[in-house]
């Protein structure tokens, strides 16, 4: 008998209608020599460190670093998990041979090696390897089985990735707790979660501490068209063009072509401002120069999953969960590819397909006759085998879709206009750019022309523009006929401006950022040598915003992100800048992703993040300021799962936080997993009693060391203590005492 396993009881009903498997027993499907059963996600997890040794079981600084000899896998604790996990393992031991459905990545690998192993399959195993769960997939993938062992180094990176954020989770959350926390409080330290956050606070320390200056812009009207002085490069402006520069050479793409610097000096004062405008205001405005060029912009790209998250918290404001959540019930519906990919091209295996698949989209008729019987673009923007490893870019599968939400049908509406947007052709336009001269000041003006709109089409209703599209087309603007050595009479005036800060994160640019690690990078070919750097994969990346959330490192106000007081305390409380840089944490998970391509030894990588956390476990341990973590307004916001599974705990938390009756936080405390949604999947969370500091016990007196950069004493000012090293960043304060 050939037992299949998939990952969850849906995708088991599909395969068992395509193998012709049809009897429902208890836990499986059975049928012309096939028994198909599934798990539920996660079955199986890491052991807990009370596992390894009874000394682990209560948290203290001397038991750090906890690194066991041989990391072990144990049955999640779950009286359903464990009536499937025992049928599973009923048939696994009977088999002649296992076929691995479960989902086509890293997490799906380790999902079902784990149950394998836990089992004691012995039999020979193969893989089902797909990108669509529709029947044509299914029974493709059916006919062209891989061997298991084509995917070792996948399971590999998956375990590494396991261990890694069990090691630097659990030791660094008691490590950080026990140092640093104040009443109880748990800090919450993972791998990927806390540079995140360091991201959020970073952006927003920026921002606090910005010094908004004033400067003026020197503007005129001619025929109706608004000029503006050209304003010379500081030198900062000209090593940052530098710097793009060597980034854009290194990513293989042509640097941006040197442009002579000239103009006039930025203007700092009114003064100067107004002399310039008295000096220009009675001469007449000449043209100089008219250059007019045309160009073509090539089809937006097809989506990977972080994009597609960025486009709809743009345009929908649907957060990164919200997001994975529809794109992945599109897969489930047969009607969208797997969704966890990284890359936005397709194979060229998928290009024979493709008429197929615009034939299928139905409801854009409209747009997919015109290319009917015609020979499609094939663009090597689009179909690019060496971009393409495990999956392709995000697209229809074909099917119609029916009884999709609102929000799918948005979801997938994007998609399937990407989709066909990249067989049209360019769009062609034409910029001008206008150059004038009053009293040896020059002015500039450009203006941008559509001459075919190809591709643009698609999006032509104000709806279903994409949020990138109408980016592309701010600047869109026809100018008049301008002739070289024209002159007339002109408007000029001055006009005030301040320099803004950095804005504040949103969900999208927080997963670009996440993406690039830290760096800020507009253009795609940047961006993709930048990926492999990234922090997080992108089937993580929105679970790892949600823990922050879920922990009260993080709000939101309208769509910024905002850290939170404990948040920020946190990461100022963090001098290991291995635990909290973008770039360091990206260069592990470029380290991960060698793993996969088998460029990279696991053993290697292990023994480094062993020798890292002993070294940041060292580190703290040899602090001897006095500093704290002060602040905590810690708010469990249980998911209805989460309600479902905790429910005991939750009603003692309830019942503890009411005012009539005060009882004492319990001493054992047991963390939450932290950063671990990869390795963990949907296993329930560990659970987490995180007591709620109360930061009106906390004695703020005068003169007292400051309790969180412990460099300063406690000041007192008009409605608040403070600390004396307020100017160097300490951001202790407590307010006073009605």
């Amino acid at each position: 008998m050939i037992v299949c396993i998939a990952e969850k009881p849906s995708v088991a009903r599909d395969i068992a209608d395509v193998l012709g498997a049809k009897d429902r027993r208890d836990g499986y499907i059975e049928g012309n020599g096939y028994q198909v059963t599934w798990t539920f996600g996660h079955l199986c997890t890491l052991k807990e460190p009370h596992e390894y040794t009874p000394n682990w079981k209560s948290w203290s600084l001397g038991s750090l670093p906890m690194i066991p000899p041989r990391f072990g896998i144990k049955l999640i604790s779950n009286p359903t998990y464990e009536k499937q996990f025992h049928t599973i393992e009923a048939l696994m031991q009977k088999a002649d041979m296992i076929i691995n459905c479960g989902d086509a990545g890293q997490e799906g690998e380790l999902i079902q090696r784990w149950v394998m192993q836990k089992a004691g399959a012995r039999c020979p195993v193969k893989r089902l390897w797909i990108s669509s769960l529709t029947e044509e997939a299914i029974r493709e993938g059916f006919a062209k089985l891989k061997d298991a062992s084509d995917f070792q180094p996948l399971y590999e990176a998956g375990l590494s990735r396991a261990i890694g954020d069990w090691l630097l989770g659990m030791n660094a959350t008691r490590l950080y707790t026990m140092k640093y926390g104040q009443n109880k409080q748990v800090l919450s330290i993972g791998r990927v979660q806390t540079p995140t956050l360091a991201l959020i606070v970073n952006r927003q320390l920026e921002i606090q501490n910005f010094v908004p200056k004033q400067y003026w812009e020197l503007k005129t009207v001619y025929r109706d068209t608004t000029f503006a002085a050209i304003i010379r490069k500081s030198e900062e402006e000209l090593i940052l063009e530098a710097e793009k520069n060597k980034e854009a050479i290194a990513a293989g793409k042509k640097p941006k072509k040197e442009e002579e610097n000239r103009g006039i000096d930025p203007i700092t004062s009114q003064e100067q401002g107004m002399a310039l405008l008295e000096q220009i205001r009675n001469s007449p405005f000449t043209i100089t120069d008219v250059t007019k060029k045309e160009g073509k912009e090539a089809p937006l790209r097809l989506f990977d999953l972080t994009s597609l998250q960025v486009e709809c918290n743009k345009k929908f404001a649907y957060s990164a969960d919200e997001t994975l959540k529809l794109i992945q019930s599109l897969y489930e519906k047969k009607v969208a590819t797997y969704p966890r990919v990284d890359t936005t091209f397709l194979s060229d295996d998928i290009y024979p397909k493709c008429p197929g698949i615009l034939k299928g989209l139905r409801d854009y008729e409209t747009f997919t006759k015109p290319l009917e019987g015609t020979t499609l673009l094939k663009s090597k923007k689009v179909f690019d085998n060496s971009k393409v490893t495990d999956h392709h870019a995000i697209i229809p599968t074909g099917q119609h879709p029916q009884n999709l939400t609102d929000m799918e049908r948005r979801v997938f509406d994007l998609i399937a206009r990407r989709f066909i947007a990249v067989f049209y052709p360019d769009c062609k336009f034409a910029t001008t750019t206008v150059l004038g001269v009053v009293e040896e000041i020059e002015f500039k003006t450009t203006g941008k022309q559509i001459l075919e709109p190809g591709w643009r089409v698609i999006f032509g209703t104000p709806g279903a523009q994409s949020q990138e599209e109408k980016e592309i087309g701010e600047e869109e603007n026809v100018l008049p006929v301008f002739v070289k050595g024209e002159s007339g009479p002109h408007l000029p005036d001055l006009y005030e401006k301040w320099t803004q800060p950095p804005r504040p994160y949103t969900e999208a640019t927080l997963l670009r950022a996440m993406e690039t690690a830290g760096k800020l990078v507009d253009n795609d070919e940047l961006r993709d040598a930048l990926k492999e750097n990234g922090i997080g994969r992108p089937s993580t990346r929105a679970a790892i915003i949600e823990t922050l959330f879920k922990r009260n490192y993080i709000r939101k106000e309208k769509k910024n992100l905002i850290a939170t007081p404990t948040g920020v305390e946190l990461i100022q409380i963090i001098h290991e800048e291995l635990l909290k840089s973008a770039e360091l944490t990206g260069i592990w998970e470029k380290k991960l992703r060698e793993i996969e391509k088998k460029t990279y030894n696991a053993a290697q990588f292990l023994e480094e993040l062993k020798q890292m956390v002993s070294e940041v476990v060292m580190s703290v341990l040899s602090d001897n300021t006095n500093r704290h973590i002060t602040i905590e307004k810690a708010v469990q916001e249980a998911s209805a799962n989460d309600k479902k599974q905790d429910g005991k705990a939750a009603a003692k938390e309830k019942d503890a936080s009411k005012p009539k009756r005060q009882s004492k936080p319990r001493k054992k405390v047991t963390e939450a997993k932290t950063d671990a949604p990869e390795a963990m999947g949907n296993a329930p969370e560990a659970k987490s009693e995180t007591p709620l500091a109360n930061t009106s016990q906390t004695q703020a007196v005068e003169g007292q060391t400051c309790p969180l950069c412990g460099k300063g004493t406690i000041i007192k000012g008009k409605t608040a203590y403070g600390c004396s090293e307020w100017r160097n960043g300490c951001t202790f304060r407590k307010p006073f005492e009605s």
